[in-house]
């Protein structure tokens, strides 16, 4: 199997998400797998160790549009996803030391859909930080 890649903003992997409404009923395990957006990954450990936020992937529209970025058609094609409408919640994330253990090859020997457009991941972070600024956003931390 092909080794874990490093983290980069924009790139699509498979992760079992922790929605904040599940957190908040004492849960600390994510119900499935699903794709997710990695948004921003720093080194903050000594020990070379990186700090991961990822923002979940849904196929349920949202109640707020300016809580999610839709995906386009063409762009779900590239990364193998399915055809169903889809949308990036940037109104949550999960933190997470990389690789951690809730990372999930998405095929035998691949860790990665791909990498969103720079355009389309400019637009998911624009919105997040927006929502940030304002208290908007939620932050769930998984601990290893």
């Amino acid at each position: 199997m092909a080794p874990i890649p490093e983290p980069e903003p924009g790139l699509v992997i498979s992760y079992a998400y922790l929605w904040h409404s599940e957190a908040s009923r004492g849960r600390d395990e994510g119900s499935k797998y699903r794709p997710v957006v990695v948004v921003l990954a720093t080194q903050d450990k000594p020990d070379g160790g990186k700090a991961v936020l990822v923002a979940p992937i849904t196929h349920r529209p949202p109640d707020d549009p300016a809580m999610a970025v839709e995906i386009p058609p063409q762009t779900k094609r590239r990364l193998g996803l399915d055809a169903d409408r889809s949308w990036i919640v940037v109104s949550e994330v999960n933190r997470f030391e990389w690789p951690g253990p809730d990372l999930r090859p998405v095929s035998p020997g691949c860790w990665v859909f791909g990498l969103l457009p720079a355009g389309l991941f400019r637009t998911v972070r624009a919105r997040m930080v927006e929502l940030v600024g304002r208290r908007r956003a939620r932050q769930v931390y998984r601990s290893p």
